[in-house]
């Protein structure tokens, strides 16, 4: 056997009488989706469920499995103790689930447990399910920092698993949609919100899972949205699966979306591999940006390559190899890498340290890839699903008011005594002034309070 359903639900704790008191009465109509959720559970009687909760343990570049082989947990920090969900764990096809990571070099398994009481996020689905249907064991997971590719990937390897040890297998993706849907609600509004819950509604509604993998990461951040590394995982459970998609509703009353939709597997569709597809595209994407590749890209990618190869920096060009400003000017330069869509490393200096454009650009292209102190360093294996830019900066000027800057001319330095802060300008996701300031002041540890000595600069971008 392997994986034969999957369901998408969230998990708003005011959706248990215990905790609503009567509040949740306001989502009923995604209550009873819930119930027909489970009753769709109950109806595929699965040996183990295998779910993944956004609220379990999680890291930035790593996808925790919850080891042991039991858990509990109850809703007491939402005032109902008496809510209490046990559960057995599956040790034999967590255990697998951890040997297929490591064969497959994706960043998951059974390190780094903080607390090994069941969260919300798995709670809830398990409240519901639990009155329809108790004969199964559980794996539960968290979700990570880590690309969606390689989420879906490890959902591939749920099924894998699965099939390895003859397992009947629900997969049981929690997570709310956006936060950001109605001006009244706790996050407040964002134009990104609404466009996030129907992009959602709409792919898993046809069952067109794939598309998950392809959401812009400045939606997914604006629209802030709870669990779509969780739903991506699941897609990735159902790889090569043709399923039956049922959505069952939508509310947004609270001003955070509530999803819920059931997928049966109805058999083998070697068509729907999802992944391949899109890496594909990417690759495809990618070969195209190189044909017209830019000199200071080429040489940033020139760089990565080389070092991340052999650990040898390449040399300066020499005259007549690259335009001649790249040799005669210096220049701060920030050099940046993309991989599917997401940041892979930045690095850069606001005024110049080496002798020109050129050296300055390797010896930054090598910082963004190796010691950027946000990622683990690039991956041979990765070079060629790389996105480069590069950043020249020009030199900056004081300024005494932030009417002076405009987020897609300027970018923005911030100064408080020892601790400065930049932000380039014309950045996905930054689109006002204020956002620019505050990003700045995080990362140089500014309290956002804190008055600071403002400069601005411009930049010519090579893509």
């Amino acid at each position: 056997m392997s994986i034969v359903g999957a369901i998408m639900v969230p998990h708003p704790p005011m959706i248990l009488p215990e905790v609503g008191r009567g509040s949740e009465r306001q989502i009923l109509e995604t209550t009873r989706a819930y119930e027909k959720a489970a009753d769709f559970v109950a109806e595929l009687k699965p040996e183990t469920i295998v779910l993944s909760s956004p609220h379990s343990i999680m890291y930035a570049d790593y996808l925790h499995i919850s080891p042991g082989t039991h858990a509990s947990g109850d809703m007491a920090q939402f005032r109902a103790p008496q809510v209490r969900i046990e559960r057995d764990y599956d040790e034999e096809l967590s255990s697998r689930l951890c040997d297929l990571a490591e064969e497959n070099h994706i960043p998951a398994g059974y390190l780094g447990e903080r607390d090994s009481s069941l969260d919300h996020g798995t709670i809830i689905p398990l409240y519901f399910i639990l009155q329809k249907y108790k004969d199964f064991k559980l794996v539960r997971l968290g979700i990570s920092g880590i690309t969606l590719a390689q989420q879906y990937r490890f959902g591939m390897l749920v099924q894998q698993a699965a099939e390895k040890l003859g397992r009947r297998v629900v997969y049981v993706a929690s997570g709310d949609l956006s936060h950001k849907l109605k001006e009244s609600g706790p996050y407040g509004f964002d134009p990104h919100g609404p466009v996030y819950d129907t992009k959602l509604e709409e792919a898993c509604s046809r069952g067109a899972l794939g598309e998950l993998l392809s959401f812009d990461p400045v939606l997914l951040d604006k629209a802030a949205e709870c669990g779509h590394r969780s739903f991506v995982i699941m897609a990735g459970a159902l790889d090569r699966r043709s399923v039956e998609a049922h959505w069952l509703s939508h509310q947004d009353v609270t001003g955070v979306g509530y999803g819920v939709c059931t997928f049966r597997v109805t058999g083998i569709d070697p068509n729907r591999n999802f992944l391949d597809q899109y890496e594909e595209a990417q690759k495809k994407k990618i070969s195209a940006e190189r044909e017209g590749e830019d000199p200071y890209v080429a040489l940033e990618r020139k760089t990565v390559e080389t070092y991340v190869r052999t650990g040898r920096a390449p040399r300066v060009p020499k005259k007549g190899e690259v335009p001649d400003e790249m040799l005669e000017k210096k220049a701060g330069v920030f050099c940046s890498l993309h991989k599917a869509g997401d940041l892979r490393g930045c690095i850069g200096t606001i005024l110049p340290c080496y002798s020109c454009i050129a050296e300055e650009i390797i010896h930054n292209a090598i910082s963004a890839a190796t010691r950027d102190p946000r990622f683990v360093p690039v991956r041979e294996t990765e070079l060629s699903h790389l996105e480069y830019s590069v950043d020249v900066l020009s030199e900056p000027e004081d300024i005494d008011s932030p009417a002076l800057l405009d987020v897609k001319r300027y970018g923005v330095i911030v100064t408080k005594g020892q601790r400065r802060g930049l932000l380039l300008p014309d950045l996905d996701g930054v689109d006002t002034v204020e956002e620019q300031i505050s990003i700045a002041k995080r990362k140089a540890g500014i309290r956002e309070n804190e008055e600071v000595k403002l400069q601005r600069f411009e930049v010519i971008r090579h893509s």
